[in-house]
């Protein structure tokens, strides 16, 4: 490949890729020969390009050299996971970026390309290459979208959100985006944020070649089923911290540390619902709305992908409600233990208010008291208010209040 001296350095490009790379950055050329030997001028502030059989020398006006700067092959590229074209469900070819439009314009195959947070260098020139909606673009270089799938033109453009545990934090929820592209001859996969990567969903789509010349509609199916799939550990796993919460709540004394992971717990299975509820209506449209995009033999599929949304979601709505329930009985356990606290205070005040009340009386120094003059009075009193103070614990601890 002939190495381009651009900007000052050399670049393995080759005069096609040159010419996609300087239009993704709207640099408009009056007139352009890309031969091996040509010469082309360019609208100022650009002074000439000229080209030999090994090198194309580009030359610029001084002030358009601190603004223009020639994007890096290699961030480019990193963020391409894999880039395949199909025919009659079999990898005929790896694609590069900068020839998928002409790989498209063959009806006999489609295309499909895996990225991992492009940067907008990227998802421009998959617009260019694609002809998609700018505002899709838009979407899937921020991410942070709900779920939702929209038509623009041709093209399909679904946001579905991905989940799993933390491997480090057991009790942790990790979530990330996918964004598909969807067309009658090629599907884009955008991952965002924490998410398995789709080799192996690619793998054993092409290992079922009767499966995958469907076209993009099967491949896009096998990737839906993954992220769902996903979703089961996950509520399994929520599922079985609310087991063990039960258990801390009917086991052991209720604690403000129960109340905590219970609310914990409610917020990772509202974010499960956020994610996973939108999914039923996708599904749904996928199934039955008029889409070309989905042949009536692969809707069978995404069918499928239904019911495992549905009861992913019913199984979200039962461990909420149960952990709802769970959470009224701690609260009910708390105020019955603040309640036993209550009778206890209240059994020891009226025992130790008998002893305080005659030493109250008997010290008041009167000049005529009850046994005053009595040789055994002190023992009388002494023995009177021990007795009454072991009569109320008697009564206090049958009634269950000590």
């Amino acid at each position: 490949m002939d190495k381009i001296l651009f900007c000052g350095e050399y670049h393995p490009y080759s005069p096609q890729i040159l010419r996609r790379k300087i239009k993704t950055l709207r640099i408009n050329p009056v007139r352009a020969w890309l031969y091996p030997i040509c010469n082309i001028s360019w609208a100022l502030p650009f002074a000439k390009v000229i080209s030999s059989e090994r090198a194309i020398h580009a030359t610029f006006a001084p002030e358009s050299i601190s603004h223009f700067k020639m994007p890096n092959l290699d961030t480019n590229t990193s963020c391409i996971v894999k880039s395949a074209a199909y025919r009659d469900g079999r990898r005929i070819a790896n694609v590069e970026l900068c020839d998928v439009s002409e790989v498209l314009k063959q009806t006999d195959r489609f295309v499909w390309i895996g990225l991992h947070e492009p940067t907008e260098e990227v998802l421009l020139q998959v617009q260019e290459e694609f002809g998609l909606h700018e505002l899709a673009i838009e979407d899937a270089h921020r991410a942070h979208q709900r779920p939702k799938l929209e038509t623009y033109g041709d093209t399909l453009f679904i946001v579905l959100r991905t989940a799993q545990i933390n491997a480090q934090q057991q009790h942790h929820i990790d979530f990330g985006e996918t964004h598909f592209f969807v067309g009658s001859n090629f599907i884009v996969s955008v991952r965002h944020g924490s998410s398995l990567a789709y080799t192996e969903v690619r793998t054993r789509c092409e290992s079922k070649p009767h499966l995958l010349r469907k076209g993009p509609s099967f491949a896009l199916y096998a990737l839906m089923d993954s992220i769902v799939d996903q979703y089961f550990p996950v509520v399994d796993g929520l599922e079985q911290q609310l087991e063990k919460i039960e258990e801390q709540i009917f086991s052991r004394e209720p604690s403000r540390d129960t109340t905590a992971q219970i609310y914990q717990l409610k917020r990772e299975l509202l974010e499960v619902k956020r994610a996973i509820s939108p999914l039923i209506d996708i599904c749904n449209r996928l199934v039955r709305f008029d889409f070309d995009l989905i042949p009536e033999d692969t809707r069978t599929y995404f069918r499928d992908i239904y019911d495992h949304v549905l009861r992913i979601n019913e199984i979200v709505d039962n461990t909420r409600e149960m952990l709802s329930t769970a959470l009224e009985a701690n609260f009910s356990l708390l105020s019955i233990s603040q309640s036993e606290v209550g009778k206890r205070f209240a059994g020891w005040a009226a025992i130790v208010g008998v002893p305080t009340l005659i030493a109250g009386i008997y010290g008041m120094n009167f000049h005529h008291m009850p046994g005053q003059d009595w040789d055994y009075g002190f023992e009388a009193i002494l023995a009177l208010t021990i007795g009454s103070c072991l009569a109320l614990f008697i009564l206090f601890r049958r009634a269950g209040w000590l």
